[in-house]
């Protein structure tokens, strides 16, 4: 049995010991599976012998699950709770604060998974959609439509919205940029410098958000933004650079830890640079990063065109995006320092 170890940072080979405790090979100390492991197996995650609660630090964020009576909800359910694993396994090595419900019922990190309501007829059969689910964010409360983790149902989105590229994780680490806005900027002195990087957050977000469905985004919008979307209003300026620094940092991790070289030097470690830069260092921490970070891209790039595949990553990133993305690891360094 292998179980991830929240508390170590590491998955870890586990035996079976008595009261349905586990034994951990890699620190010999003794934990239980997650509620969510043990009766669903949508989660992989342990919870330490002297924790009280039933579910890990991951599923203990998740306030709404899908309706399991219907058939293709567990996998999709599965599919969910596995991109959230993912950001928050980022997200703790960034030592960024993950504040829950329980200590913040106003703003804590929370999770909803639900899914699109239908008119039915006499016979069960769908007619039309009664009440549609918006995938988002309010006040730390994180939202994912149970159709983002349906492949086509999500692709045939993706087609429809002109987006180059659309995945469940990039939604959670999306929506999780707006959770660390009122965390890190919102009400704080970086409220200043985010405004010139950025723009104006205070811009009515209704009014934008109409402009941007009506209008589209500007036709310079690469010069200016990571993304089309990102282009609509300051606060989805910063979700979406956000998302791009986490896809990043996951990336490169990973990369350095199966011991990639890009033209004979290795993958930078992110999290590593991270906890060591400080000040002055944290610029040239990203320098860094940034650089391996292109050479990495590119070559994904060019794997999945050598196998038929859409580029891995199919951004372009202009030199005011480079600031925005520079502004960030500034912010995530300073609050995981």
């Amino acid at each position: 049995m292998v179980g991830y170890l929240p508390d170590e940072k590491q998955l870890s080979v586990l035996e079976s010991t008595t009261d349905d405790h586990w034994h951990a090979l890699s620190n010999n100390k003794h934990y239980r599976q997650c509620k969510n492991y043990s009766e669903y197996d949508v989660c992989n995650w342990m919870v330490s012998a002297d924790d009280n609660q039933a579910f890990c630090v991951s599923c203990r964020l998740t306030y709404i699950i899908p309706n399991l009576s219907e058939a293709q909800n567990l996998m999709l359910w599965y599919r969910i709770e596995q991109a959230k694993r993912r950001l928050l396994y980022t997200l703790f090595n960034l030592n960024l604060p993950v504040v829950g419900r329980d200590v913040d019922p106003n703003k804590g990190m929370g999770f909803e998974f639900l899914e699109d309501g239908a008119t039915q007829d006499d016979f069960g059969n769908e007619l039309t959609i009664k009440r549609s689910i918006a995938t988002g964010h309010n006040a730390g409360m994180i939202t994912i439509n149970l159709l983002e983790a349906e492949h086509s149902s999500r692709e045939k989105m993706r087609e429809k919205m002109n987006e180059s590229y659309r995945t469940l994780l990039g939604h959670f680490r999306h929506e999780s940029g707006h959770y660390y806005w009122d965390r890190l900027i919102n009400g704080s002195d970086n409220i200043i410098s985010f405004r010139e990087l950025f723009g104006d957050e205070r811009l009515d977000y209704k009014l934008a958000l109409s402009a941007y469905y009506d209008q589209g985004p500007p036709e310079y919008w690469q010069n200016v933004w990571i993304s089309a979307y990102a282009s609509m209003h300051p606060w989805e300026d910063w979700a979406e650079t956000w998302a791009h620094y986490l896809h990043m940092v996951d990336t490169l991790e990973t990369a350095n830890d199966f011991g990639f070289e890009i033209y004979g030097l290795d993958a930078v470690d992110p999290t590593v640079n991270h906890q060591k830069a400080t000040g002055e260092t944290a610029s040239a921490s990203f320098d860094s990063l940034f650089n391996s970070w292109c050479g990495l891209s590119a070559a994904l790039n060019a794997l999945n065109r050598s196998m038929g595949l859409e580029d891995a990553y199919p951004f372009v990133i202009s030199v005011l995006a480079l600031n925005k993305l520079r502004y960030i690891h500034r912010i995530v360094t300073e609050a995981g320092s």
